[in-house]
């Protein structure tokens, strides 16, 4: 015969402690109603006997959930895997549990799983897209929790935004590039997100602006190494006469310039190459990267301080906060 323990109630630590319930549950909603003697000893019991708080009642009758909610493109992805550190380096020592969903891009999933995370009446939302759908924007207003965009500090927010300059960005590398003397630029896009778009017209508006032909190579799927590299064999094939190749992100120019040295071709000497966030490997790499070096950490944790600081009922900093990029040079252009 199997024995199951059995899993401890409220009403045992409270017969350990020598409370009511009631008082038990003042402690959990939160410890500074109780003195300070016996949150030592609630706490001392709560960890003796394991106890794990049942949140459900605290959904149901629309308490607070101490959970913020957080949507991501993608859980793969480097760039979003720093922003979650930033994030929970705020709200973790907070108390407050981040509840992640990730919706591949597509406005659709996103819909979905903001609708999941507010059924389960989480305080707040932070937003990696500033484009929603309709339905989705409904929601949020009448959900009326704190809601933060960031990654994107230009378009329209819905209530607060924590971000950088996409397009800015993008011209001040291409800016480097052109002054570097390369005059047939490639641009490499995938996924053709809003931030992608953001990018790819900084880039063009920079080339049109000194009389140069903008030329790109488009995609959905999702960056890789390896897309990088098929998008360099591709544009040696559509555009023979390219100098130079500015990517959406540093996957696609880390890609393409392992390619280029396996066929041969120098960088920067015949090819110049240009990425876009930063990662670790583009600053160790040889040649080191030329890339937007992003604060990507930074926008999790200054995002996640301004949820905090509207849920203790303060206002936001400012409905739009712009982080600073740096254009890292590298040894590739």
């Amino acid at each position: 015969m199997t024995i199951k323990n059995k899993r401890p109630t409220l009403q045992d630590v409270a017969n350990l402690v020598g409370v009511t319930k009631m008082t038990i549950s003042r402690y959990l909603r939160d410890p500074g109603q109780v003195s300070a003697a016996l949150q030592s000893k609630i706490a001392a019991a709560v960890e003796e006997l394991g106890y794990i708080p049942n949140r459900a009642p605290d959904i149901l009758s629309n308490a607070k959930s101490y959970a913020i909610g957080v949507l991501v493109p993608s859980l793969t992805n480097q760039v979003f895997a720093e922003v979650i550190r930033g994030i929970e380096k705020v709200t973790g020592p907070a108390g407050y549990q981040t509840m992640l969903a990730h919706y591949g891009y597509s406005a659709e999933v996103e819909e979905k799983n903001i609708a999941s995370l507010l059924s389960y009446n989480v305080d707040a939302i932070i937003l990696s897209e500033s484009v929603h759908t309709e339905r989705a924007r409904k929601m949020l207003n009448t959900a009326g929790v704190p809601v933060v965009e960031i990654m994107d500090s230009v378009s329209p927010a819905i209530a607060q935004a924590v971000g950088f300059d996409n397009q800015a960005a993008a011209e001040a590398m291409t800016e480097q590039m052109i002054a570097r003397g390369r005059r047939h630029i490639v641009y490499f896009a995938a996924r053709m997100d809003a931030r992608t778009h953001l990018r790819f017209t900084g880039y063009q508006q920079v080339m049109r602006k000194h009389g140069l032909e903008p030329r790109s190579i488009q995609t959905e799927e999702a960056s890789s190494f390896s897309l990088g590299a098929g998008l360099l064999r591709q544009s040696l094939t559509q555009y023979p006469d390219a100098d130079g190749i500015f990517c959406t992100n540093d996957d696609l120019a880390i890609g393409a310039i392992y390619e280029c040295q396996r066929l041969g071709i120098q960088v920067p000497e015949q090819m110049a190459v240009a990425g876009f966030h930063g990662h670790d490997i583009s600053q160790v790499m040889v040649p080191r990267l030329a890339t937007v070096i992003t604060p990507r950490e930074r926008i999790g944790y200054v995002a996640a301080e301004q949820i905090l600081q509207r849920l203790r009922g303060e206002p936001a900093t400012e409905k739009v906060i712009t982080l600073d990029v740096k254009i890292e040079l590298g040894e590739s252009i």
